[in-house]
């Protein structure tokens, strides 16, 4: 939904930096790799010492990333199946390392297990609604369907996790990652419903 209605307003706010990158001669897969070496740095350092806020200011520089390798990739006109793969994989990463920095957290310093577990949950959640699509189009179906796609999961789990950090309730936290894992699992579902029936087509 989020990467449907933002994508050209970022777009065209990161065209500008996305063409002095590749006017200093930056590929679009040194943008991927240390955005994600950010993001994960970030979430595996800061959230388990219990900076959540300065975390997800931190994890926030790098998080952009994702959207200035792809404009400079249409720029350069290299939109392959390398650069998509390496995105795909490296997000993978990106994701992983800020769920799994809110759950050592909380299993730890912020002695909260059931934010923890929540965090577990939407991270593995997370792996198989990527996963699904991914199957889904190695084998010639569309599965571009679901309420809970990244974007969606990074603004959520990102946002609350910061205003956390700055005294929010920890039950808000708690209540967004429940019901980041209830869409996940809904968006999980109806990508599998979406390639039986494509499937079941004569």
């Amino acid at each position: 939904m989020l990467n449907k209605y933002a994508r050209s307003f970022f777009t065209s706010l990161f065209t500008p930096l996305a063409t002095l990158l590749l006017r200093w001669k930056v590929s679009p897969d040194a943008v991927t790799v240390v955005g994600t070496l950010g993001v994960a740095g970030g979430a595996l350092v800061f959230y388990p010492l219990g900076e959540l806020f300065w975390g997800t200011v931190f994890i926030t520089l790098f998080v952009f990333s994702d959207v200035v390798d792809g404009i400079m990739a249409r720029i350069q006109g290299r939109s392959g199946s390398w650069g998509s793969f390496l995105d795909s994989t490296l997000d993978r990463i990106a994701d992983g390392a800020l769920f799994a920095g809110v759950a050592i957290w909380f299993f730890l310093g912020g002695n909260n297990s059931a934010i923890a577990i929540a965090a577990l949950a939407c991270l593995v959640l997370g792996m198989i609604v990527s996963y699904a699509r991914a199957k889904a189009e190695s084998l010639g179906f569309t599965a571009n369907v679901g309420i809970a796609e990244r974007a969606e999961r990074l603004v959520s789990v990102l946002t609350v996790t910061g205003l956390t950090g700055l005294g929010l309730p920890e039950v808000v936290l708690l209540a967004v990652l429940i019901l980041l894992a209830l869409a996940s699992v809904i968006t999980i579902v109806q990508r599998v419903m979406t390639v039986r029936v494509q499937a079941a087509a004569p």
